[in-house]
């Protein structure tokens, strides 16, 4: 039985997820390049996932991905996840912009992760958390109290 491409997709996840909406259709597929783009990956976007399926299945599978990109299975329920209030969305950007310099983002490996922070960070996030407390208390302080 030889396979077929049905779809490339980007992510492995999202081939996943199609992977899986075509099985519940009674569709056998298989998600190759899993293993060679998830050791590395920046592969998913130079290969691509791709979904494989028997050529018997192949026009009937395109067809279920067609219809799932126009909507026609999208429901009207909302997602259950509630939006992220402005408040959380400042703090998490905050938190983001200090972890910067104290080495919290030294990329995307284990070890690299788990380095100890630099002095020089911590040192940086200090003299510019304590500008910013400054310039607002001085700021706060010129429109309550004008001189």
């Amino acid at each position: 039985m030889s396979l077929l491409e049905v779809a490339r997709f980007h992510d492995v996840y999202e081939a996943d997820l199609a992977a899986a909406f075509l099985e519940s259709h009674g569709i056998t597929v298989s998600v190759t390049e899993r293993y060679q783009t998830t050791v590395d990956p920046l592969m998913q976007r130079a290969l691509g996932i791709r979904l494989m399926a028997a050529a018997s299945d192949i026009a009937e599978a395109r067809s279920l991905l067609a219809r799932v990109r126009a909507g026609e299975f999208a429901t009207d329920e909302g997602d259950d996840i509630p939006p992220l209030a402005t408040g959380g969305r400042v703090a998490g950007t905050l938190l983001a912009v200090a972890a910067f310099p104290t080495g919290g983002f030294w990329g995307n490996t284990l070890p690299r992760r788990f380095r100890a922070p630099s002095w020089q960070g911590i040192l940086v996030a200090v003299v510019l958390t304590g500008a910013i407390v400054a310039a607002v208390t001085i700021s706060t302080e010129m429109l309550l109290n004008p001189p």
